[in-house]
């Protein structure tokens, strides 16, 4: 049987070299599941540096001071030594020796002895009870995995930094693809093990210095290649190995074994018939492995922008709009803005909904660590709330009572769609963290789910309406899947469905999803309420024609 590589001890970041000294922190997990709360981690990081310099300053000091004293020090005994009769016939010089062996010695044993790291490490005792831990490092490896697969990204372009939209480029050392082999290694995903390390094998030919060898890389390498049964190259990989450490017992034993079963299948091969010769007894096949999702390759080519593209015939009925809430007095003269984002299910963006200072309010509403917390789902089976690995974000929930603005923010939803948000849930803001998604969905309870808002003490999710409230510099697209239809966020809109049909019954076409965030942070504050809604709207015109001095009817709004 083949020898698998030892089992990875717990991983620590090569980055800094400081992870080795510090216990995990438990206190607050999940922080990659929030861009919001790990730019507190760079601001925390960057204290704790200014902390190390300060350290590093006193002791140079420290030792500046010794290296002092050895100088003076070595003068005088050069001196002395010469004649060292005549030296301490002097009376002064005989005290200054008496004093010096006494006295001086002792206080330069105590300046030697003097720990000038206790502010250090005191400020870093206080930082790291908000460390992330092997959670938070574990989902970031795994979201570059998702990020990998959802847009067709090489190993080499992430390495790189070669993402669409980067403001601060940055690149993986072959240390750090080494360890992330080894997370998906942990994971038994030999498909990204195999990516991931024979990325670090090529850099490290390339001549790039690192403290990992290549004969680790190629351990790991030839077993996740035989696990996805790729036996001919698990040999290669093995005798390469070998061939740099001749020695490596657990390679010298895959060799055997390798051969062995190379030279049962040729057996097996002769004894069969001319159309079943090339058959192998492996029965494994690369590749990513298959999952639960069964929509995985369109919601991916959504997120891509790869989706349904609209007849010119359909194109025609999607209109822009000024839309003022059923003649409400509050949008009269200043009436919203709409668009039609797709026709079925009708999908209507409000543009300049809500206010930058608006936005910034309701974020820093829900960014203290203690509201901004894991985001939960609905579990159909007891209507309780969990987390669950297909939605990487983290959340919060707030009432119209915390701040006028989100009282401001309930009555404006209301206003502009007629649903009673005396009867929705809080307002929900979420902050999505690397990788960032929420795989496909539906937000309102199948027939199948009659307990699965029980907690939340609310009816059925009538409608969906969801404020984008940052710009996204790449990815986390709102798509649906069923239609092909992709929404981008743009800062300061809106998105408005209805999940419901008149009849109650759910509109399945409705199944969503948000993309992973590829580069960038994406903040929504998302809302679902019961209905009492005018579906009528004023008159439209073509979106290109969109702005106040050239739709001809927008007067006869004001």
């Amino acid at each position: 049987m083949v020898c698998e590589p030892v089992e990875c001890s717990k991983m620590i970041w090569g980055v800094v070299m400081l992870g080795i000294l510090l216990p995990q922190s438990l206190a607050h997990p999940g922080f990659f599941t929030s861009i919001g709360q790990m730019t507190d981690l760079i601001h925390n990081e960057k204290d704790l540096v200014t902390s190390l310099k300060d350290y590093i300053k006193a002791e140079e000091d420290k030792l500046e001071q010794i290296k002092r004293w050895a100088e003076k020090l070595d003068r005088l005994t050069s001196t002395a030594t010469k004649d060292p009769e005549a030296f301490v016939g002097h009376p002064v010089n005989a005290f200054k020796l008496m004093k010096r062996l006494n006295t001086e010695w002792s206080e330069l044993e105590s300046l030697i002895l003097k720990d000038m790291s206790d502010g250090f490490i005191s400020n870093l005792t206080i930082q790291r009870q908000y460390f992330p831990n092997d959670e938070d490092q574990v989902g970031a490896a795994k979201a570059l995995f998702r990020l990998q697969d959802t847009y067709n990204l090489d190993t080499n372009t992430i390495s790189k930094g070669n993402l669409p939209g980067v403001q601060h480029k940055s690149f993986l050392t072959a240390e750090d693809c080494f360890e992330l082999g080894k997370v998906a290694y942990t994971e038994a995903d030999y498909y990204h093990t195999e990516l991931w390390m024979d990325q670090a094998l090529v850099q490290l030919e390339e001549g790039e210095a690192s403290t990992v060898d290549k004969v680790s890389v190629l351990d790991y390498l030839s077993y996740a290649v035989y696990q996805q049964g790729d036996l001919d190259k698990a040999l290669l990989l093995t005798k390469k190995l070998l061939e740099l450490d001749p020695e490596h017992q657990r390679a010298n034993g895959n060799l055997i074994y390798f051969e062995y079963i190379m030279s049962k299948e040729k057996d097996a091969n002769k004894s069969t018939s001319g159309d079943q010769s090339d058959q192998k007894t492996t029965p494994k096949k690369k590749g990513i492995a298959v999952d639960y999702l069964p929509e995985r390759r369109k919601y991916e080519m959504l997120c891509r922008g790869e989706g349904v593209k609209m007849t010119p015939r359909r194109q025609k009925r999607l209109f822009c709009r000024y839309h003022d809430g059923n003649r409400n007095p509050k949008f009269i003269l200043a009436p919203a803005k709409q668009e039609d984002e797709w026709d079925k299910p009708r999908i209507i963006r409000f543009h300049d909904i809500i206010s930058d200072a608006e936005i910034e309010i309701v974020k820093d509403l829900a960014k203290p660590r203690q509201k901004l917390s894991r985001a939960t789902v609905h579990d159909p089976e007891t209507g309780k709330l969990t987390t669950a690995q297909y939605r990487v974000s983290k959340s919060a929930w707030l009432s119209g009572y915390e701040d006028p603005v989100v009282s401001r923010i309930n009555m404006r939803i209301q206003d502009l769609t007629g649903l009673d948000v005396s009867t929705a849930e809080e307002l929900q803001v979420a902050n999505y963290g690397v990788g960032g998604q929420y795989e496909p969905h539906f937000d309102f309870a199948r027939k199948d789910e009659p307990d699965a808002f029980r907690e939340l003490g609310t009816g059925n999710r009538i409608a969906t309406w969801l404020f984008y409230m940052s710009d996204v510099s790449a990815g986390g697209a709102t798509v649906f899947p069923e239609v092909g239809a992709s929404v981008w966020p743009k800062k300061g809109t809106a998105v408005f469905w209805y999940n419901l049909f008149a009849s109650g019954e759910g509109d399945y076409s409705t199944r969503h999803a948000a993309c992973p965030v590829l580069v960038g942070n994406k903040w929504v504050y998302p809302t679902n309420g019961s209905m009492n809604a005018d579906k009528s709207f004023e008159g439209r015109a073509p979106c290109q024609n969109w702005n106040d001095k050239q739709v001809p009817w927008a007067p006869a709004l004001l």
